[in-house]
Order: C-alpha cells, then sequence, then structure tokens
C-alpha cells in the first residue's frame, strides 16, 4: 500500500487593508489551495477591511508614505508619492491607476480571488479580539468567514508548512 502524501499547509496574516495590501495574501491563498494546499488567512487589524462586505467593494491605494508607488506622470520631476498623496483625489487616482494595471496584467479582482480562495476550500479567519477593537461585527464579514481567536489561529498555524505575515 503506498504511503499517502501529506496536504501542505499555508497559514498567512493579513494585517493591511488598502486595495494594494490586499493582493498579496489573496494571490499566494488562490495560488496554494490551486495547488491543492490547505490554506488560513488570519485577518487582523485594517486585515479585516479586506473581508468586511461593506468596505471590500471600496478598498483604495494610499500614495502618502507609499515609496515603491511609481509616480503617476514619469515626465514630471518631484512628484515622490508623499507629495503627490497630499493632493486631493491622490488616493481616487492611486486606486485608479492600481486597478488599471491590475486589469492590464490580467489579474482577478480581490472579489474573484476571495471566491477561488473559498472554492478552493480556503479559510478566512476574522481575529474576533481585534473585531472587538475596530467595532466590527460578525454581520459585517462576507460570507465563508470565520470567527477566530488568537490562539486558535496559532493552533492552526503551528502545523503549517509556511506560515507568512503579509
Amino acid at each position: 500500500m503506498a504511503e499517502e502524501k501529506k496536504r501542505r499547509r499555508l497559514a498567512l496574516v493579513a494585517s493591511q487593508g488598502s486595495l494594494d495590501m490586499a493582493y498579496p495574501p489573496l494571490i499566494l491563498a488562490s495560488t496554494a489551495v490551486s495547488m491543492g494546499w490547505e490554506v488560513g488567512i488570519f485577518f487582523t487589524f485594517y486585515g479585516l477591511d479586506i473581508i468586511n462586505k461593506r468596505k471590500l467593494p471600496t478598498l483604495k491605494v494610499s500614495a502618502v508614505g507609499n515609496p515603491a508607488m511609481p509616480p503617476p506622470f514619469p515626465s514630471v520631476p518631484l512628484q515622490g508619492p508623499t507629495i503627490i498623496g497630499t493632493l486631493p483625489g491622490a488616493t481616487a487616482l492611486a486606486t485608479s491607476f492600481m486597478k488599471g494595471w491590475m486589469s492590464k496584467a490580467n489579474m482577478p479582482t480581490i472579489q474573484e480571488l476571495i471566491e477561488v480562495t473559498l472554492d478552493g476550500d480556503g479559510r478566512l479567519f476574522a481575529c474576533t479580539t481585534t473585531m472587538g477593537v475596530m467595532g466590527v461585527e460578525e454581520e459585517d464579514l462576507i460570507e465563508g468567514v470565520s470567527c477566530l481567536g488568537a490562539a486558535a489561529f496559532l493552533d492552526f498555524a503551528s502545523e503549517a508548512d509556511v506560515s507568512l505575515f503579509v
């Protein structure tokens, strides 16, 4: 009888809720479930915005304090992200650029990545402690999210082959 191969496990922590920070954990999670891995993402602090049904459709990118943000107009000198980010409409512009880049690269939306993850039996966990801190109620969360404390997630993560804070 052949020995059964253990299913690999990925444990992710998502603590930031901007559009650009929603992609890394969800790309990793959707890829891992597509490869047959067991996946769990623990959403905490502002990361809860990614799984908040009211906030998910309006996630934004802020250019303020993001030194990696490319200038929207490469030919115009001295337009660092902090300078541009202070202008009215900069967040909307940065968000529009990000959505455009992702669309041009044929990347799925955040909602689509969530659906792929859930369809592949990936698990989305909302941190119960920070739900209280951030004023998030269970009914605020998208369908498919479980509420979990830090100790329970640590039990899940303790058996992970890969654990990441993204």
